[in-house]
């Protein structure tokens, strides 16, 4: 059980601040990895919350291969996003304001994993090809890329 887990067995849904990171995970073409989550059925960035002791890029490099099966190994740094736009309420009740710090990076291994026990799908979409409805993070963190 992860650190954001256990705090949720004590605190219940109230709000969180919890960081994390997501990566954009390109191929050779320059198309992006998504994963269509079980929980909102939204597509979204592969991204997760932060494990005590760990960096944000190994964060980004973990979510990344538990939601696809991919692998990157150098990811640069974007862009970080927190702030009333990153709030957000699961459909379980329980709500977060994250601070996501955002990766990019080159996929270099591993084979598109379509689903996991987190997500009903995963493939590579062209920045102007995307899918809907997306995560509302995911939504909002492309938005100020391309503004």
């Amino acid at each position: 059980m992860g650190y954001v887990l256990k705090l949720r067995q004590q605190v219940g849904h109230q709000p969180l601040v919890v960081v994390g990171a997501a990566v954009l995970a390109t191929n050779a073409v320059g198309e992006i990895a998504l994963v269509k989550r079980i929980d909102n059925h939204c597509w979204g960035l592969p991204a997760g919350s932060t494990e005590p002791g760990e960096t944000t890029e190994a964060t980004a490099q973990r979510e990344l291969r538990e939601e696809t099966g991919l692998t990157v190994t150098d990811v640069q740094l974007v862009q970080v996003f927190s702030g009333p736009a990153m709030h957000y309420q699961y459909p379980n009740g329980d709500v977060i304001d994250s601070v996501t710090i955002l990766y990019r990076g080159m996929v270099t291994g591993g084979t598109l994993v379509t689903t996991t026990d987190e997500t009903a799908g995963a493939a590579f979409f062209a920045l102007d090809q995307l899918p809907q409805p997306l995560t509302p993070l995911t939504a909002y963190m492309l938005s100020r890329l391309q503004a």
